[in-house]
Order: structure tokens, then sequence, then C-alpha cells
């Protein structure tokens, strides 16, 4: 079986001891191929790096709702620029984060919509994180024609994630979906059409249960995968096959 980790951040520094290895143990696992998530211009460079030095590992750039004090005003021009001369497979991991502490919704608001207009702008989709906000992301996304992506950890609602797998969006789902006490997002998993869902590590973050409490890695999507295969009573080469294509159509990925 073939899977593609949908949304890693492998070029975190928590990796830097055992890089190799990590690299190592996904390919054993299964895995042909990672998206990394770029979260900040100042780190733009090394998600570069990590993809240029693993075949394999597809980049992502973007600003995520989390980090507003890092980001600065120029950066979303840094941004274009930054699109218009590397090679990309999205644009994100973008978003809004409600849930943080005096979230400032405005200015979250902004650099969400400019980080889609650039999507369109270069013909890439989009990786939303939505955290206590996919109302809003719904709302703001119908503002955006003809855009597509993913919303990746999802944790809406199942008519939430209707609505969007009907725009033409994907969902995809992590180690939190391995928790047993997490039984509306596994009831939710399991109902969905599987034509409108994704794995994905979110690694170093997002352990499986197994895993708790330590590092994550890209590896432990065949524990996602074996989840969900067993909420929806199908088979592993299913849930492998249709997710891996999923992947590959929505990134460009002809590996």
């Amino acid at each position: 079986m073939q899977l593609i980790d949908s949304h890693c951040h492998f070029d975190d520094e928590r990796f830097d001891p055992d890089r190799d290895e990590a690299y190592q143990r996904a390919l054993s696992a299964g895995i042909d191929a990672l998206v990394v998530a770029g979260i900040k211009a100042g780190w733009w460079p090394r998600v570069r790096q990590v993809c240029r030095d693993y075949p394999g590992l597809y980049p992502a750039y973007g600003m995520h709702p989390m980090f507003m004090t890092d980001h600065q005003e120029e950066d979303i021009h840094s941004l274009d620029s930054w699109l218009a001369k590397e090679p990309a497979v999205a644009v994100g991991e973008c978003g809004l984060d409600f849930y943080i502490d005096n979230p400032d919704r405005k200015r979250q608001q902004d650099l969400f919509e400019a980080q889609l207009a650039l999507a369109q702008k270069h013909k890439l989709p989009v990786i939303i994180h939505a955290r206590r906000s996919v109302e809003e992301v719904f709302n703001t996304l119908r503002r955006f024609s003809g855009l597509r992506g993913v919303l990746h950890s999802f944790s809406g609602s199942e008519q939430q994630a209707r609505r969007l797998i009907d725009m033409g969006f994907l969902l995809s789902f992590g180690g939190p979906l391995t928790y047993p006490r997490a039984r509306r997002l596994r009831q939710m998993a399991g109902n969905l059409p599987l034509a409108g869902l994704m794995l994905e590590s979110d690694a170093p973050d997002q352990p499986d249960v197994e895993y708790r409490g330590q590092r994550n890695e890209p590896a432990r999507v065949k524990q996602v995968l074996e989840t969900l295969a067993e909420l929806r009573g199908d088979s592993r080469e299913e849930v492998a096959s249709v997710t891996t294509a999923n992947a590959r159509e929505l990134f460009g990925i002809r590996r």
C-alpha cells in the first residue's frame, strides 16, 4: 500500500536529531509522499531545504493564524514573490484560529483572505487550519470561487464537513481520530464519503493514542489508516487507495 501524509512539519527542529531515521521509518511504513506545510516567512527556507534533501517531500508555503505576532505586513508580498519562483503544491498552512487567547479576528481574517487570493493567482490549492472557526472559514471560501483545498485535522460538525465536501474541499484526519473518547470525530469520519478524505500526521504534533505525549512522526499515518478503515468497515487497501489518490489529485503529486 502507498500512503501520503497530506500534512506534516518535517522541517521542525524536533526532527533535527534523527530526521534521516524518521524519514526511513516513514518509507518503511509505506508513506510514499509527505506534504510539508510552512507556517511563517522566516521558516520557508527550511521547508524548501528539507524538501530538496528528501525525495518524496513536497512544500507548501503560508502563514499560520497562531503566529500572528511573527507575521509582518510585507510578508504577504514576500509570499507572492516566493510562490512565483519556488515550486509549491499548495498555499498554507493558513486559516483562522479562534481558540487561542484573545484572537485578533480581523487581522486573522485579512491575512487568510490575502492568502486565498494568492492561491487563486498562482493556481494552487490551499491548506487550511480551522479551529473553532469552521463556519467563518466556510463563509470566506464561498467568496473565492474555483478554489480547492483541504481543511486539515478537521474538527467541525458532520453537517459542516458535508457542506465543505460539496463545495469541492477535502478533509484530512490524523492522530486525534485514534482516541476512543473522540466519539463524535470518529463517528463523523466513519460516515463521510471516502472520496472527500485524506490522511495526515501533523507531525511532530498530534500523535496517535499509542504515542500520546510523545513526538509524532509521518510513519504514524499508518495507524490513522488502520483506525479509519476500522471505523468505516472498509479494507485498509481501499482506504489507502482512495485517500492517496485524493492527495495526488489535489496536490498534483505524480510520483
